[in-house]
């Protein structure tokens, strides 16, 4: 089985005063404001770390439901956060860690259980693997 999802970045003008527009294949986005301002200075908008985040965060998440389903487990609530750091670095720019945080209520599950089966999420989850080259943390709280 093999899917392929698209999204596309659109650019005028120079770095810092071009204006971007990003667009996702399901319209979740459509021509979506980024630039220079929206990832360096704050100013609304999004950014290419804010999209990693989302995307890793949603994707562990759920990489996690299939893992406590398969355990005997039903979260009544997961949030999971994602915090992405990019940093100037010798070359340029880089992103140099990734912080997942996760409360959940999983009625049945302890602790230990949850972490457990929180930490094989991040491992397994395609979004973590494709991101190997970052160091990722987690931490976990059962609400």
């Amino acid at each position: 089985m093999q899917i392929n999802r698209t999204a596309s970045a659109h650019w005028t003008g120079g770095l810092k005063d071009g204006k971007g527009l990003i667009s996702t294949q399901s319209g979740a986005l459509k021509d979506y404001p980024y630039g220079f301002a929206s990832r360096f200075e704050g100013v609304p908008g999004t950014n290419p770390e804010e999209l990693i985040g989302a995307a890793h965060a949603g994707c562990f998440t759920m990489a996690l439901s299939l893992i406590l389903g398969e355990a005997g487990f039903t979260a009544e609530h997961m949030e999971t956060s994602a915090k992405v750091t990019l940093e100037s670095v010798e070359g340029g720019f880089a992103i140099t860690a990734i912080h997942l945080s996760l409360s959940g209520r999983i009625p049945g599950a302890d602790e230990a259980t949850f972490t457990e089966f929180a930490n094989k999420a991040k491992a397994g989850c395609p979004i973590s693997k494709a991101l190997a080259a970052v160091p990722i943390t987690l931490d976990v709280k059962l609400a």
